[in-house]
């Protein structure tokens, strides 16, 4: 083989690959977002190692109808390596909305927002080699969502009910849903500070951490999350463990009859 006649076997080898390799992680963003470019380096670090792919899905309402209760489900379990999934908005005043390590759960979440106004919502992966797979979506909405008062304070008794654990697990099907009482204050509301829960610990019986959520402000009140688990190995019970930017402990146990 000559070289000349190598050196083009060798341009269509990669001319073939970065196309293939292109199909599944575009360089381009596809929601051609303004702020992406900032957004990705704050919340993600190195872009080097960033690309689009939709094996990540993310799925929301084409249009907000309730601005604080925005619904959203990320999937990522067509990668079996994930060990962080960061979710934000583009264009909300407070972008990143939580961090949520799967570690022992699938790689998937069910979860409620606030939107303050149209914005393309992202789940970034990260996975075992270090490389990040981002996911979009796009959300219209009038706005509003990340400034309003908690509707928590209309009631005399709310302190009361703070961290409060409601939920259920379905072990057939390994799904865990949990509602969290906390107003979730974003700090955007007049003379308001920021009042939110940091850090979800879903552990089992023996006390090892399944799984781990980070929330942040724009995590609508009374915070909803549907985690997955295998149904082969999920526990028959799932302990929560938290606290709160105030330092209150929050505590609770998830059974497949009845909440605590």
């Amino acid at each position: 083989m000559t070289r000349i006649t190598a050196l083009a076997t060798t341009a269509a080898i990669l001319t073939a690959t970065t196309a293939l390799a292109g199909s599944q992680t575009p360089l381009e963003d596809p929601m051609k977002s303004g702020m992406w470019d900032y957004h990705q380096e704050n919340l993600l670090g190195d872009p080097a190692v960033i690309s689009f792919d939709d094996r990540v899905i993310v799925r929301g309402p084409a249009e907000a109808e309730d601005t604080v209760n925005v619904p959203l489900l990320v999937d990522a379990t067509a990668f079996d390596d994930v060990e962080e999934i960061v979710i934000s908005a583009d264009y909300g005043p407070i972008p990143h909305i939580m961090t949520y390590y799967p570690g022992q759960a699938e790689a998937k979440i069910s979860l409620r927002f606030k939107i303050d106004q149209a914005t393309a919502i992202r789940a970034s992966v990260r996975t075992a080699d270090g490389a990040w797979h981002v996911g979009s979506t796009y959300i219209d909405a009038a706005g509003g969502g990340c400034t309003a008062p908690a509707a928590a304070y209309a009631n005399a008794d709310w302190y009361d009910k703070l961290g409060e654990i409601h939920g259920q697990i379905w072990p057939a099907s390994g799904r865990a849903r949990m509602v969290v009482d906390h107003p979730m204050d974003t700090g955007l509301a007049g003379d308001i500070p920021v009042f939110i829960i940091e850090k979800l610990d879903i552990q089992n019986d023996a006390g090892d951490t399944l799984a781990h959520l980070e929330l942040k402000e724009p995590v609508n009140e009374d915070p909803a999350f549907t985690l997955y688990f295998d149904p082969a190995t999920m526990p028959a019970a799932l302990h929560v463990d938290g606290r709160d930017n105030n330092g209150n402990e929050i505590e609770g146990l998830l059974t497949a009859s009845e909440t605590h």
